[in-house]
């Protein structure tokens, strides 16, 4: 099992549990990125520089992600892309994403997509916080120990 990161969205602090996981479990951690991430000096942990352009990241750790692995994205679209693979996905908010709940998500991206293109303001998520933090480092402990 490898650990595959959509990097260029992961907030730093995701970025820091997923680093400590990977030391304690010795998985293979790699950060997908279309620019240069500092990542801890451990054999386990590293940074695969894509080029720029629109989802070129997102194409590569579909590409990589092979059934088992798992890939850390709020990317509902690769989300559903690597699930079909027979991957497991969890979200920076400690989400986890299934075939069974993708199809939804995938759903109302689109209808928000729609109405964000209509002129709609929608804002963003709000700022990542210590609860958001602790249910993703609970999710990854629990789905890294219910995989291995």
């Amino acid at each position: 099992m490898k650990i595959w990161v959509d990097a260029d969205a992961c907030p730093g602090a995701i970025k820091d549990i997923l680093f400590r996981a990977a030391q304690r479990t010795g998985l293979q951690l790699t950060l997908v990125a279309n620019h240069a991430l500092p990542t801890p000096p451990h054999a386990n942990i590293r940074m695969l520089q894509v080029s720029s352009g629109f989802d070129v990241a997102d194409d590569e750790i579909v590409k990589l992600t092979m059934p088992g692995d798992l890939v850390i994205t709020s990317d509902i679209p690769l989300a559903a892309e690597v699930i079909a693979k027979g991957a497991h996905v969890l979200s920076a908010r400690g989400e986890r994403l299934t075939a069974d709940n993708i199809k939804p998500r995938l759903n109302m991206r689109d209808f928000l997509d729609t109405m964000r293109s209509s002129g709609m303001q929608s804002g963003g998520p709000p700022p990542l916080n210590n609860q958001d933090k602790l249910k993703f480092a609970n999710q990854l402990d629990r789905l890294l120990g219910a995989i291995r």
